[in-house]
């Protein structure tokens, strides 16, 4: 065989060996991490194992004391069977005895050397061998007639040939059906771990409707007392968050009169020169506590599960110059007239899409808000990008600054999260932005995620939206 065939054959063989690693390395993962695999192994090994016990057991149990107890039956019948066969030993009476009984005979002397079974080897695994004379076995199940003839008898190995292969299969099929029904058991008894794990990640989602299913409340098992357990710890959960919203959504409504109130007080103070750096402070202040109740406000109306929105046509790119032109007339100084710069990447043609227009403009903000704060001193403007695949709105925004670190990805999107201590405005605010971009996003249906792009921070929103 040359080398190119046999490269080619080990590349042929190589699609089955990952194969075979493949479904090696699943199976060893499943008894590792599943109780559902582990039990059904235990399962089995524990039938094998009371299977061999029980059949050695019953073979050592039979076998003191039976051969004792039937050889004399048994040498009074052999020697009945010889005397039947006759002296000198008749043949066909032999033939006749083969075929009435499960029996080999062999009849061996100086004038017929005769076997039932010509094809049958010379060691049957029967009642006789060919082993000498002297032992014992062979003198209880042979017999010598007074003209020398030598009679054995044994089991006929053909009559017994197939009914061992059939008693093995009829044992594997009843082990296999024992294992399925005892799986599909074991599957019924372990269903509560499947809808306790189903509770527990909605209840960490935040959805408390529905409960964990309770099975056989009246009288429940340990799993059934533990589903119990964690509904009342949802429940005490849902309580403590509800608590809190309606603490804030209170303490927000509260503030909002006090700090109108203030400002207006603030504006009607007089505008000289020693007065004029205070009242500008003051005002730049009340500005950032009523910015930060109305996300507040806003946040808590949008976790809220009864929040609606007030979809219309949105042309959402007219929409993002908006907001791009607006942060860059807030973020003028006076070395830069013109405010930061900001990279659009916008499609030249993008319909107008059944949006809310005011969450829509929110959630834009909000994002390059984040972006900017956090591209001091970066090699590149942020970016923002805007696609249409006529089925879903995908707008990212991406900064070039530091970046976060990994294990802090996660919490990005929490509310008041910060990756940092710092509470100040400079240093990013309180933690409530991309909160706010993630429940826009869940309100429309869509998804927020959030992940380094070396350099830099990158924030995918994907909005399901209809063309108008």
């Amino acid at each position: 065989m040359s080398a190119g065939t046999q490269w080619l054959r080990a590349c042929q063989g190589w699609p089955a060996f990952k194969a075979c690693i493949r479904v090696q390395r699943q199976a060893k993962h499943a008894l590792a991490h599943s109780l559902r695999v582990r039990l059904m192994c235990m399962f089995v090994l524990l039938a094998l194992a009371m299977t061999t016990t029980f059949m050695f057991g019953m073979q050592a149990a039979l076998g003191i004391g039976w051969r004792d107890a039937a050889k004399p039956l048994v040498a009074d019948y052999i020697d009945k069977l010889a005397a039947e066969i006759g002296d000198p030993p008749d043949i066909e009476r032999a033939r006749a005895i083969t075929q009435r009984l499960p029996l080999s005979v062999r009849i061996s002397g100086p004038q017929i050397n005769w076997r039932s079974n010509p094809d049958q080897p010379d060691n049957p695994h029967g009642w006789m061998d060919d082993r000498p004379a002297d032992t014992e076995s062979p003198r209880f199940y042979v017999r010598t007639t007074a003209d020398g003839h030598r009679i054995q008898f044994g089991v006929s190995v053909q009559a017994w040939h197939d009914r061992p292969r059939f008693i093995g299969w009829v044992t594997l099929f009843s082990l296999l059906v024992l294992t399925t029904l005892a799986y599909v058991r074991v599957r019924l008894l372990l269903r509560p771990l499947d809808d306790i794990r189903a509770g527990a990640l909605r209840f960490g989602a935040g959805d408390f409707a529905q409960a964990i299913p309770v099975r056989r409340s009246h009288h429940p098992d340990e799993l059934g007392e533990l589903a119990a357990t964690i509904n009342t710890m949802g429940a005490d959960i849902h309580q403590m968050l509800e608590a809190k919203r309606t603490l804030l959504l209170a303490i927000s409504h509260e503030l909002r009169s006090p700090l109108t109130r203030a400002r207006l007080n603030t504006e009607l103070l007089p505008e000289t020169a020693d007065v004029q750096p205070g009242r500008d402070a003051l005002l730049r202040d009340l500005a950032l506590m009523r910015d930060l109740v109305t996300d507040l406000l806003e946040s808590e109306r949008l976790a809220s599960p009864h929040a609606a929105l007030h979809r219309e046509a949105v042309d959402v790119r007219a929409l993002v110059e908006d907001v791009v032109c607006e942060l860059q007339t807030a973020h003028a100084t006076a070395e830069s007239e013109f405010g930061p710069a900001i990279d659009m990447q916008l499609p030249p043609a993008l319909p107008r899409l059944q949006l809310d227009p005011i969450r829509i403009r929110l959630l834009v903000r909000n994002l390059l808000d984040n972006a900017l704060r956090h591209s001091a001193g970066a090699a590149a403007a942020p970016q923002i990008t805007v696609q249409w695949d006529q089925r879903q709105l995908l707008i990212a925004v991406r900064d070039f600054g530091r970046g976060v670190e990994e294990n802090q990805l996660p919490n990005l999107g929490q509310s008041f999260f910060r990756p940092d201590a710092a509470r100040t405005r400079e240093g990013g605010g309180v933690g409530l932005g991309l909160y706010l971009c993630r429940l826009v996003a869940q309100a429309h249906g869509g998804s927020f995620a959030v992940r380094n792009a070396q350099p830099g921070l990158a924030i995918e929103i994907h909005l399901p939206a209809a063309t108008v």
